[in-house]
């Protein structure tokens, strides 16, 4: 069998073993994991968004469906 495989704790940048003996994999410990629960549940955590506007808000749309005389 191979050596557990050590992998960097997307929390605190430690080791970490990633195997089925480490409940806690990929992270190091208990309190990284938890740190990194509680910053998706603060939304610390976000996916970045670009909203583009919708029929009507800007003009563009409501003119060229309705052209000036």
């Amino acid at each position: 069998m191979s050596a557990p495989r050590k992998v960097r704790c997307p929390q605190c940048g430690g080791d970490s073993l990633w195997s089925p003996d480490n409940p806690y994999r990929p992270f190091c410990s208990k309190r990284c994991k938890l740190i990194d629960l509680g910053a998706w549940a603060s939304e610390s955590y976000r996916v970045p968004v670009q909203e583009e506007a919708g029929p009507g808000e800007d003009g563009a749309v409501a003119d060229s469906l309705f052209p000036k005389a």
